[in-house]
């Protein structure tokens, strides 16, 4: 009897530690300049807003009439330092949609849920942006992304925002055997299949 106890209080220990190590929206997310970046994921952990950004201009953009546009990651990296201009004090970025992104700062002190987030759906697939899986996967194609129509015809005025971009990589992607994308925030998207 007292085996079937001891086993059973294991087991419930044990079991929401197994259960998010198999969970395949799960995702450790990148560090941008020593902050925690979720990009189209949520953290599991609770936060506080502390600071709301817009992105402003993009320089390369209108220097180039639209014909050269910043990677994902570059984006990200503006965002950061616009962010940590307005409020240096912040544990991490959330961007969830739109052109805006959100300095945070946690509420908490879970040390097993540091960098760990989950990843949004796009057309159905989970999409880890700047982030990886927790399960194992293995790449089944990539492709790299095209002109920015956008872009190009405001002469570099009226950009897409980073979730635009990921959504037109998806179309692009889209493969009836992948589990899901990966975009590893440069400007190429990958199928993954889950081991």
């Amino acid at each position: 009897m007292r085996k079937w106890i001891l086993f059973c209080l294991m087991a419930v220990t044990t079991l929401p530690v197994f259960a998010q190590q198999n969970d395949k929206n799960l995702a450790r997310v990148k560090r941008v300049n020593g902050v925690e970046a979720y990009i189209l994921c949520e953290p599991l952990r609770p936060y506080e807003v502390v600071v709301d950004a817009g992105t402003g201009l993009k320089a390369e953009s209108l220097l180039t009439g639209g014909l050269i546009n910043k990677s994902i990651s570059g984006r990200v990296e503006q965002f950061v330092r616009n962010i940590m201009k307005q409020n240096a004090k912040i544990d991490a970025v959330v961007y969830s949609a739109g052109k805006r992104i959100v300095g945070v700062v946690f509420t908490d002190e879970n040390p097993k849920q540091e960098g760990l987030g989950r990843v949004s759906k796009i057309m159905g697939y989970p999409v880890f942006v700047m982030s990886e899986p927790v399960v194992d996967y293995n790449v089944l194609n990539n492709k790299t992304g095209g002109i920015k129509w956008k872009s190009l015809v405001t002469a570099g005025v009226v950009n897409n925002s980073i979730e635009e971009d990921v959504q037109a990589m998806v179309k692009k992607l889209q493969n009836r055997a992948a589990d899901a994308m990966l975009f590893e925030g440069g400007k190429e998207g990958m199928t993954i299949m889950f081991k």
